[in-house]
């Protein structure tokens, strides 16, 4: 896993090597790039984060993206609806389920879609459940994935603008097809506003590397 916050103590370890390899929207603290440059170590940029990021761009400069979009049976009229409204729209779809009104889980659904983004085999993720707080929860488990729950045009935009949002989950059944539209489309075209929120947005990203190095055995009763 791409480590998303670069100290001192990072440097020292690579001094060795000479080089330093950071993730895009990696924070490198002032502290440890003023010892990388005494140290002679160079901070190169790549990493698994960084390749995710170039499929995307080969995506985006093709002119076509992929979203991702999954649902759960209470999920699944809405999405129909949805996957052509997107189409519509000029994105390709890549439908992970379900596809009947058969009772399913939905962790397995928001974990595909949020897999595809995670891996960057989709710029975008969409998942419909009944109310999409699960599937909010499930989808931030995956690494490099920033999912929000959206209900209005507001938490849509602020969602992309300010949080760089790459999932959104959706109620299925607490909205009506003809708001998930604008919702959808206000997410999939309101760009990242970056500045000051990229800072943050790599704060949020550096979580991943902090909560994988701090697991801890169950305390006992």
């Amino acid at each position: 896993m791409d480590k998303r916050l670069i100290t001192e103590t990072d440097v020292r370890a690579a001094a060795g090597d000479g080089k330093l390899q950071v993730a895009r929207n990696t924070i490198v603290t002032p502290a440890a790039r003023d010892l990388a440059q005494q140290l002679g170590v160079a901070l190169v940029e790549g990493g698994r984060a960084a390749e995710r990021e170039d499929r995307r761009a080969v995506r985006r400069e093709g002119g076509g993206s992929t979203i991702a979009m999954g649902s759960d049976h209470g999920g699944l009229a809405l999405k129909q609806v949805l996957k052509g409204f997107v189409t519509g729209l000029g994105f390709e779809v890549s439908d992970v389920g379900c596809h009947s009104t058969d009772s399913v889980d939905y962790p397995v659904f928001a974990a595909k879609v949020a897999d595809m983004v995670s891996e960057g085999d989709a710029q975008f993720g969409i998942m419909v459940d009944g109310a999409g707080i699960g599937s909010s929860m499930v989808a931030n488990k995956i690494p490099g994935v920033r999912a929000a729950l959206c209900y209005d045009l507001t938490t849509a935009e602020n969602a992309r603008e300010h949080n760089n949002a790459n999932v959104l989950t959706l109620g299925g059944s607490l909205i009506g097809e003809r708001l998930a539209k604008e919702i959808v489309r206000k997410f999939l075209t309101t760009p990242f506003a970056g500045g000051r929120h990229q800072r943050r947005v790599a704060m949020i990203d550096g979580l991943d590397q902090a909560a994988a190095g701090s697991r801890r055995p169950a305390a006992g009763c």
